[in-house]
């Protein structure tokens, strides 16, 4: 039996809505749009702004990688990822800093699992996430191994989309949306505190605190 994380991150909306994509996006089950009471936003509710558009990974070929200062690297089928560990639902709200928000109820395996059965090594001190696109972004190892974060596979109850980051996409809970990785191909231990990911790396906070200006 799945066990529920009933902790609803409730954060201040910048805008009245949030743009749809033109194209309706197919689901493999009912979505929900209520949980524990709440509102729940639409799968459809986010604006494309990825770094070269969605990307459309094959699921019969794809491996998840957690590597780096590691002393067993890792590496994950889809199937071995869900199958194999704890799953998780837990409601969560992302902000872009463009000034849009969708709330939405995740499921999936925390990040801190993950890392557990790979061993991070004395010294590791930095999480660097990779997508299929090229984009990266990271965070201090405390933020995963002290706290409930989420890398998610469904949404609303269903599998998440293409658009919105299959097979796994990052729930940086407290984060600004730029550190909301989708299609994590790779999980990077490192020693390297001053890491800059794409957006970073482009003036915007390494923090992605959401009480924080998101820029440097």
């Amino acid at each position: 039996m799945r066990r529920v994380l009933t902790v609803l991150a409730i954060i201040c909306l910048w805008s009245s809505g949030c743009l749809k994509l033109s194209q309706p996006i197919k689901l493999n089950a009912t979505e929900v749009r209520q949980y524990q009471g709440k509102d729940l936003s639409s799968v459809n509710d986010f604006r494309e702004n990825s770094i070269k558009g969605p990307q459309y990974i094959d699921a019969d070929t794809y491996k998840l990688k957690v590597d780096g200062l590691v002393d067993t690297p890792k590496e994950y089928t889809i199937p071995q990822v869900i199958d194999n560990h704890q799953n998780y639902q837990k409601s969560v709200t992302l902000n872009c800093v463009e000034g849009w928000s969708v709330a939405i109820l995740w499921e999936g395996v925390l990040v801190r699992d993950l890392l557990k059965e790979a061993g991070p090594k004395s010294g590791a001190n930095t999480v660097i996430f990779h997508a299929v696109d090229g984009y990266t972004t990271s965070f201090p190892i405390g933020y995963f191994t002290d706290h409930d974060i989420l890398m998610a596979y469904k949404m609303n109850n269903v599998t998440i989309p293409p658009e919105r980051g299959f097979p796994f996409m990052l729930v940086a809970e407290d984060k600004w949306g730029y550190k909301w990785v989708k299609w994590i191909t790779e999980i990077e231990v490192s020693n390297d505190s001053s890491y800059e990911g794409y957006w970073e790396s482009r003036g915007y906070s390494d923090t992605g605190n959401l009480n924080e200006s998101s820029i440097k």
